[in-house]
């Protein structure tokens, strides 16, 4: 039994993704975790319902669209950071830094306390429906713990998960990631669950990349080559989710890119600003990547323009992004590693002459790999945006400039700043690189414009690139845009008590619910700071305490660690440690903790070794991760110059370039090469560089609970608006072509508005029809399910089950074999009416004094009767009518005349999975040597080659050498001592099902 219910992203123009997969025994596997770039809490609801519920979670993409709300979910519902998550190491990574980017730049994601719980709690307090106090949003290092609790898998590697602790058995559940194309990392989920076989491909992409590869479809690596025939493991699977969005026009990548470059180039040719709308994890790799590499071979040909022209990336978290693609080099496109093969082996060989991927000598480009960026400026403050805004109108002469921003919905990030900036001037353009998603009653500003581009109100300017094609630029016309802005602001007067009775609540509600210990508290609103790790207090001692029953003084004693606004008498006796200037507290007819000095004592964190060494306090400067906000307090109060300080440019310029120092050793330009002023295009860009680099924001003088305010201001857009598909998804073209090879027996399309889903829906079930007629089945249809938000469907395997008995003979003649924990055996009998036997065995019985053969001698005979005459007899109807176990048909052996025609015509077959891996493993334990030479094959003492083809076909090779034996048969050498010893294990790992 499966049955899929989507809770976000089906029939609808928003991208964001979650989808529930019940199986048989009540496993359910939630897909993803999405939110949009309204963040509300409300497309949450049905996902905290089944939270209790959950076996495990699956995540495809490091997007807002597919992990957006999982920090949130962590935070805020009890039970989730229980249940075990799945992704593959990109998504884990780079979906940290997409949560800690998003947490740091807009408070909207905090989301707000709904007017009905506070009604709930406010009593003789008046709740407005505009009093919007925010949640606790998830500190970084809650965030880095969190992701930290995601299982890694690798590609192509089955993983048998483990079910969370309120799940019922998984029975042998199943899943392999693939790659998908789209983003890093991206996968293609195949579940397998005893009959079932789901593949869950949401938001993939079968074209090549600059960076990404193709989805693993056809195979061949990561997907980036392959046959003409979808892999086995993906192919004919009981039940295909798949998603619906395409791009409305489709180019290839060459085109596409030249479409992007020529519209930049335009742009900066008059002076002007390009705003590039990003997503901060996904598919900003593939524009900065193409940015870069245009740079490069521009500046390299002479070219004024892009020479004087500064490439921005910003975002709050981009350094540590790229630091992740620095790594992740294996995940990406064959090119990439290529790429950076050549750049490597250039540098240690000093190869002169070799080219490298972007037409540079190797000598040149040894420091500069695929993601050393040496024209792509990583900005990620506020403040050094402002600058750089600044200095474009301030410039007495226009410079271009083009600026890559989070986020791509234009709501939250950089890039709303960037567009506040630039709008008014005519000169200036904005990129949208993808069809944003759309939300009713609250369309996003990036939906805006792109509505904009598509009414073409206001004129159009068509270009021309150097190829011939055309593309537009729609003027903005003076049009009117508004902006609505939300800020932090802190409690005040009845809005502190009321969170404070609020928050006693839920920590009331969380205590009760989640009964595992250690996450009881965590997980609730506003209750982390540094002593909750170090505190000694003990829980069981206060029970004494004072005040009315709400007071949130009553939790100071489990932990001391709350960061709320309180008044003295809440309080009490900690007011000596908590705030300043107070050295004196009244301990008359004071009673428990209140009569004495609130002194914590602190004490050493012990593990099974001793005591607790923190990796991270040895880590060197340049290690450090810059979200991680305990590492920068250790480099902030590290004021002397020393080992492992990082120092400035200038610093180490002081000293000379022609000075041997202690680090002779050249420097690879990562995630510090934007700080080199040599490296930056234009004159006069090192001390700009400087200056950026000393640019800091203010801190946030909002200090525990607060609440959010919106404000909103209209500004008139008179910028040029294009749009270049950038989004890196299928086209119906492809879905056309794989889904007729990929052969499904159900489809389920998500994803998508509801006018594409339903097109394409119709679309399929044609191609599945056609191709089921062409093949001579009998089938005439293929069940194509186009479910709405909520709606569950059945799209379970259609299978035909009947209950035999078997007789006595037939289980004793049996041979089972175990394949993997399964037992198969051959039966082949004859099905005979219900009651047949139980009349011989009733007959039987009754003539207890006749001898065994006799009696197997008449029951062989009933049996041939009743195989030539079908008709029953008067006793038999009333024996069945009397014994309802007696209506059960029953299989018994052959009869003698039958069992040779039947064997001549039964087939043997092959039942089970070979792996390579697993063959390989069994030759080494039994003394032979074993490798791997090329993907999909193993060679074996150097004479035998065992090959597995995508059809999941294994080939025997051999090379004719005579059978020599050793001490024993297992060391067995030569050519044919070594064939015979293969094929004897890969027999032993599969079921030979006989014809009889």
């Amino acid at each position: 039994m499966f049955s899929y219910c989507p809770l976000q992203g089906a029939l609808s123009e928003s991208t964001a993704s979650q989808s529930l997969l019940e199986l048989d025994g009540g496993v359910k596997v939630l897909v993803d975790v999405g939110w949009d770039e309204t963040f509300d809490v409300e497309k949450l609801k049905e996902l905290e319902k089944q939270v209790p519920t959950l076996s495990l979670i699956l995540l495809t993409h490091a997007t807002v669209a597919h992990l957006g709300a999982y920090a949130h979910c962590c935070k805020h519902l009890p039970l989730f950071t229980r249940i075990p998550v799945y992704a593959t190491q990109p998504v884990v990574d780079l979906g940290r830094t997409l949560t800690q980017d998003l947490y740091a730049s807009t408070p909207v994601v905090a989301t707000t306390i709904s007017p009905t719980s506070l009604a709930e709690v406010a009593y003789s307090q008046k709740v407005s429906a505009d009093q919007n106090l925010l949640l606790q949003p998830p500190t970084s290092e809650e965030i880095a713990r969190y992701f930290s609790l995601i299982q890694p898998l690798k590609y192509s590697q089955p993983h048998q998960p483990l079910p969370s602790p309120f799940s019922p058995p998984l029975n042998g559940l199943t899943i392999t990631a693939y790659n998908s194309g789209h983003t890093l990392g991206g996968t293609i989920w195949h579940i397998q669950h005893g009959l079932e076989s789901i593949v869950y491909a949401v938001d993939w992409n079968q074209g090549r990349e600059n960076v990404f590869s193709g989805a693993a479809w056809l195979g061949g690596g990561h997907g980036g080559a392959g046959g003409t025939e979808v892999i086995e493991q993906l192919r004919k699977p009981t039940a295909l989710v798949c998603s619906s969005r395409t791009p409305e026009t489709s180019l290839s990548r060459a085109r596409r890119d030249e479409q992007l470059l020529e519209s930049i180039k335009l742009c900066i040719a008059r002076g002007g600003t390009v705003l590039i709308p990003v997503d901060s994890s996904a598919r900003v790799l593939e524009l900065s990547y193409l940015l870069e590499h245009a740079w490069r071979t521009e500046v390299e040909k002479g070219n004024e323009v892009f020479k004087n022209t500064n490439v921005y990336l910003a975002g709050r978290s981009i350094n540590s992004t790229m630091k992740h693609a620095r790594s992740m080099l294996e995940w990406m496109d064959d090119s990439i590693v290529r790429e950076f093969e050549a750049v490597a082996s250039g540098a240690g060989k000093n190869a002169g002459n070799g080219r490298g991927r972007d037409g540079r000598d190797a000598k040149e480009t040894k420091f500069a790999g695929p993601f050393d960026f040496k024209h792509l400026r990583l900005l990620e403050r506020k403040a050094q945006i402002a600058w750089v805004l600044k200095q474009a109108t301030d410039d007495p002469v226009p410079k271009g400039r083009v600026i890559l921003a989070t986020d791509s919905s234009v709501e939250w990030g950089f890039s709303k700043e960037v567009l506040k900036a630039i709008a008014g001037d005519a000169r200036n353009l904005v990129v949208l690189t993808e069809k944003p998603s759309f939300n009713e009653g609250k369309p996003s500003i990036a939906r805006t414009l792109w509505e904009w581009w598509k009414e073409r109100r206001d004129g159009v300017a068509t270009e021309q690139t150097t190829n011939g094609d055309t593309f537009e630029q729609v003027y903005g016309g003076g049009r009117e845009l508004e902006l609505k802005e939300a800020s932090k602001q802190p409690l005040q007067g009845d809005e502190v008590a009321l969170y404070q009775q609020w928050l006693a609540t839920q920590r009331q509600l969380q205590a009760t619910l989640q009964t595992g210990g250690a996450t009881a508290l965590e997980a609730s609103a506003d209750v982390v700071d540094d002593v909750s790790e170090s505190s000694s207090e003990s829980e069981e001692d206060e029970t004494e305490q004072q005040g009315k029953a709400l007071n949130v003084s009553t939790t100071i004693g489990q932990a001391s660690r709350k960061k709320v606004v309180l008044t003295d008498e809440d309080l009490g006796v900690t007011i000596l440690l908590k705030k300043k200037g107070v050295y004196d507290f009244d301990v008359r007819g004071k009673k428990g903790r209140e009569r004495m000095f609130p002194l914590v004592l602190r004490r050493k964190r012990n593990d099974e070794f001793g005591d607790l060494i923190r990796p991270e306090d040895y880590l060197r400067a340049e290690e450090r991760e810059d979200a991680d906000g305990a590492d920068a307090g250790h480099l902030g109060g590290r004021q002397e110059e020393g080992l492992g300080k990082k120092r400035r440019f200038d610093d180490v310029n002081a000293v000379g370039k022609g000075t041997s120092g202690p680090n002779k050793r050249p420097q690879f330009n990562r995630a510090l090469s934007v700080d080199e002023p040599d490296n930056n295009t234009g004159a006069g860009n090192g001390s700009a560089g400087d200056e950026l680099d000393e640019l800091e924001d203010e801190e946030d003088s909002v200090v525990g609970p607060a609440k959010l305010v919106y404000s909103s201001h209209t500004i008139s857009v008179n910028l040029r608006i294009a749009f270049v598909d950038f989004s890196g998804l299928h086209d119906k073209r492809s879905l056309t072509m794989l889904i007729p090879l990929i052969q499904p027996r159900k489809l389920v399309l998500i994803a998508g508005s509801e006018q594409e889903t339903l097109s394409l829906a119709a679309d399929c079930k044609k191609l599945l029809s056609a191709q089921l007629g062409a093949s001579g089945s009998k089938e005439t249809a293929i069940d194509v399910f186009t479910p709405s938000i909520g709606a569950a469907v059945n799209a379970s395997v259609d299978t035909n089950a009947w209950v035999v008995k078997l007789s006595d003979d037939l289980v004793k003649r049996l041979t089972w074999q175990d394949v993997k924990g399964l037992g198969i055996v051959t039966v082949t009998g004859m099905l005979l009416p219900g009651g047949e036997v139980l009349l011989q065995e009733a007959s039987s019985s009754n003539s207890a004094s006749g001898s065994d053969s006799e009696d197997s001698a008449n029951k062989r005979q009933k049996l041939d009767k009743a195989a030539e005459a079908a008709a029953s007899s008067t006793a038999l109807t009333t024996t069945a009518s009397a014994n309802p176990a007696a209506i059960l048909p029953t299989l018994d052996i052959l009869p003698a005349s039958h069992s040779s025609s039947v064997r001549a015509a039964s087939q043997p077959l092959h039942v089970g999975d070979l792996r390579l891996a697993d063959l390989r493993r069994a030759m080494l334990s039994g003394g032979h040597k074993a490798e791997f030479r090329g993907e999909g094959t193993l060679l074996i003492d150097d004479c035998v080659a065992v090959r597995k083809s995508a059809t999941g076909r294994v080939e025997l090779e051999s090379v004719a050498l005579p059978f020599v034996a050793g001490s024993n048969s297992n060391s067995a050498t030569g050519g044919m001592g070594t064939f015979y010893a293969v094929r004897k294990k890969i027999y032993e790992g599969l079921a030979v099902v006989a014809g009889a």
